[in-house]
């Protein structure tokens, strides 16, 4: 007993036990608060209709400030332990103060990611993402927590260390330069709204064609159809251009823009016969009889020559099919009726007579869309026959077969030749 006694007496061992009893007391306490006080204030946010505790916990805002308090204890407890030198104290005082100060910048930086989500969640949030923004601020965060912590450290004070970073302002630039870009194109995207996370854009040089998912300070994410993410650095959508489809989208009406490629030869004037019975067709029913009373009228006030049949005016097959496709479009319950619907004939050229179809769609579903485009076309090639009409189309080998075939020779029997 006395030799521990001698032991305990000695200045270094009263140092020590100092020490690891601050450390302990410092452990415990981080402890305490780190279970007790996070369960206790879990149980609160489960318990609130708030959103933004529930936001700074899943951020874990409140688990970086229990941290403080163990670095806190040493740095306050440091000086009531006995012979601890006032070098090592200053050194020890120091260190507990730049992880304080770390400390304090990871949870106002969780605070900004809470607020983030929290804006997310807003109606405003969905059409425009502040996240380069609040990127730019937990860098300036960062920044300025690493100069008061060499502050700190070096015993200097922040006025001389920015003094010194104007002085590798030029340096700086070049290091910064992405993120200095980036948060320009940001700041452009969102105050001109250019784009909104769920817009669907196109970038054909990047490879980029689907829904943006994610706009950050350097970059802009984009989900393309097939699944694969596109990264765009934000400053390429500032001096690239690209196509936003969020209008569409947001009109409620998706263009049809096709057409169906006449042959030349296949358009004829049509007599009296076809006539009738085309006027039995539902949607030509008020377009026949108007127009055939139009060109009865005008070739009689033709007079005498009215006698030959090319001064006079007479119904054609592809005329009367356009008008058909036109009242079918103007009728169609998939349709946009507020936006412009028309058929027209474009310029004739090799491959036929192009008869375009131009309207919107009453839906902007890519499925939707595809179906009722296709449902039209569909409907209107098989319907050609019935005006004498014929799409044009290139010779394939199977129509060179079957014109081979029908012009083969015809077999001779030598027996005839001999006789001949």
């Amino acid at each position: 007993m006395a030799s521990l006694q001698t032991l305990f007496d000695l200045p270094w061992m009263r140092t020590l036990l100092g020490s690891l009893a601050l450390l302990a007391l410092a452990w415990l306490a981080g402890e305490l608060c780190r279970r007790l006080l996070l369960r206790l204030l879990d149980g609160l946010a489960r318990r609130t209709v708030w959103r933004w505790d529930d936001a700074l916990l899943q951020h874990g805002a409140f688990r970086w400030l229990a941290r403080l308090v163990p670095p806190l204890l040493v740095q306050y407890g440091i000086v009531l332990v006995p012979g601890v030198p006032a070098a090592v104290e200053t050194v020890v005082g120091k260190a507990m103060l730049a992880l304080v100060v770390l400390f304090v910048v990871q949870a106002l930086g969780a605070v900004l990611s809470a607020a983030d989500d929290l804006y997310r969640q807003t109606p405003a949030g969905r059409q425009r993402s502040i996240k380069g923004v609040v990127q730019l601020l937990k860098l300036g965060l960062f920044l300025t927590g690493a100069l008061v912590v060499i502050a700190v450290v070096t015993g200097r004070q922040v006025g001389l260390l920015l003094s010194g970073v104007g002085a590798l302002s030029a340096v700086l630039m070049l290091v910064f330069k992405d993120t200095i870009l980036g948060f320009v194109a940001s700041l452009q995207l969102s105050s001109n709204d250019l784009l909104r996370v769920g817009d669907w854009i196109e970038m054909p040089q990047l490879s980029a064609d689907g829904e943006v998912i994610d706009i950050a300070l350097h970059t802009v994410k984009v989900r393309n159809w097939d699944n694969t993410v596109t990264s765009i650095p934000s400053w390429r959508l500032i001096g690239d251009a690209y196509r936003n489809w969020r209008g569409m989208q947001e009109s409620g009406g998706r263009r049809i823009k096709r057409a169906l490629h006449i042959d030349a030869a296949s358009v004829r004037f049509l007599d009296e016969a076809e006539i009738g019975r085309l006027s039995a067709l539902r949607l030509l029913g008020d377009y026949l009889p108007s127009k055939a009373r139009e060109v009865e009228h005008w070739n009689r006030a033709l007079g005498e020559a009215a006698a030959v049949p090319a001064n006079r005016r007479r119904l054609t097959n592809l005329g009367t099919f356009r008008a058909y496709a036109q009242a079918y479009l103007r009728q169609h319950p998939r349709i946009h009726r507020g936006m412009t619907c028309m058929v027209r004939q474009l310029d004739s050229g090799p491959q036929g007579i192009p008869l375009e179809l131009y309207c919107f769609t009453a839906t902007v579903a890519w499925a939707e869309y595809e179906g009722i485009q296709a449902d039209i076309f569909e409907h209107l090639f098989a319907l050609l026959p019935e005006f004498g009409l014929a799409l044009y189309q290139q010779p394939s080998g199977q129509d060179v077969r079957a014109a081979l075939a029908s012009r083969a020779p015809v077999p001779v029997r030598v027996g005839a030749l001999a006789e001949a």
